[in-house]
């Protein structure tokens, strides 16, 4: 809950609402790649920009790295699977402050989700074993052709 006292503790100081605070930063690095060319944290916040926004990786404002760059950064990251490492990361740390375990130990299995699993349907099924469906357009061929 929003309180006077705590809403300062959340409140984004930096350039961009989406820039990543000192804390932030503290806890994400030890999970990136050694740097290279530009700096990771400016390429981290150019890519939480793009996510927070929605903005086009055409339109980063230009006090971020180049958008080639950035964009390349992200491919990189999401393929050898930092991105996920780093979720993983955050989310075991911020059970274990909250005082549970790392990770989840209960599910919650409802009725109707094991119908619809057991059930299956067309939206389960490959689109590659799905029946052909039969065009609702007028035929080209002619009515004698087919008689024939």
């Amino acid at each position: 809950m929003w309180t006077a006292e705590n809403r300062g503790q959340y409140e984004r100081k930096g350039r961009y609402p989406s820039d990543v605070t000192d804390e932030e930063w503290a806890l994400i690095e030890p999970h990136l790649p050694p740097e290279r060319r530009v700096e990771r944290r400016e390429v981290l916040n150019a890519i939480l920009y793009v996510l927070t926004t929605g903005c086009q990786w055409k339109q980063l404002p230009k006090d971020f790295p180049p958008k080639s760059t950035v964009h390349d950064y992200f491919v990189e990251w999401h393929c050898d699977g930092t991105l996920t490492r780093i979720h993983h990361a955050l989310y075991a740390q911020a059970r274990e402050l909250t005082g549970k375990q790392p990770t989840a130990t209960t599910a919650i299995v409802d009725s109707q989700s094991v119908k619809s699993a057991e059930k299956g349907g067309p939206k389960s099924m490959l689109p590659a074993t799905m029946r052909a469906r039969k065009s609702k357009a007028r035929s080209a061929t002619s009515l004698s052709t087919r008689l024939a």
